[in-house]
């Protein structure tokens, strides 16, 4: 994966947390393609599903740099399989995304204008199609997180083991401190200690 995008030959463009592939036609021409035809380009990943504003504008602008000097690109969506869209009020005929359930019910986009509108699944060709995937954490992020948590760990081990060093040393220290069985006198008894023997001496 490079930036958590599929590394699977083709060109994906991450944005947020998602990837897009623009598919191109044989020669980069433009060309037609059922809604199965589309699903069997994207190889196991996502039509393109749009859940807001932003993403509707990001598919918009860069299809431009995709499709330059083409005809206008109508784009499949999948909708088909996506009942909670959160852009109902883009459709071109004001209709309601709920609509998409009846049978051979799909959208698709309009890349000049940025409107939906329903079409068939089965009987209308699109000359667009866009596949979309899950972004996944990149291989050097995943070794930074990894790298981080061993280093946490270490410096834990090494602040226990010093705490644990520094409360053995000390219990050493106090098992191993002389106490004399009697109390050495002071200068001034030892002076009159030694006053009381030469005084006693004949």
């Amino acid at each position: 994966w490079s930036r958590g995008c599929p590394a699977d030959g083709r060109t994906w463009l991450p944005f947020k947390d998602r990837c897009y592939h623009f598919v191109h036609g044989d020669e980069d021409k433009i060309k037609s393609y059922s809604f199965e035809d589309a699903k069997t380009h994207c190889k196991g990943f996502e039509l393109l599903t749009i859940q807001s504003g932003e993403e509707n504008k990001f598919v918009i602008d860069y299809s431009s740099e995709v499709w330059k000097n083409s005809p206008p690109v109508i784009v499949w969506l999948g909708m088909y399989y996506d009942s909670n869209s959160k852009c109902p009020e883009n459709l071109l005929d004001g209709s309601l995304m709920s609509d998409l359930a009846a049978m051979d019910k799909c959208a698709a986009l309009h890349t000049n204008t940025g409107k939906w509108e329903i079409v068939s699944c089965s009987d209308d060709l699109e000359n667009g199609v866009i596949c979309e995937a899950a972004q996944e954490p990149s291989a050097v992020l995943s070794a930074l997180v990894i790298l981080s948590v061993v280093a946490i760990v270490g410096v834990s081990a090494v602040v226990w083991f010093l705490h644990q060093k520094h409360n053995f040393g000390s219990g050493i220290v106090t098992a191993f401190e002389y106490h004399p069985p009697f109390r050495v006198p002071d200068t001034d008894q030892s002076c009159l200690v030694e006053a009381e023997e030469t005084d006693s001496t004949p």
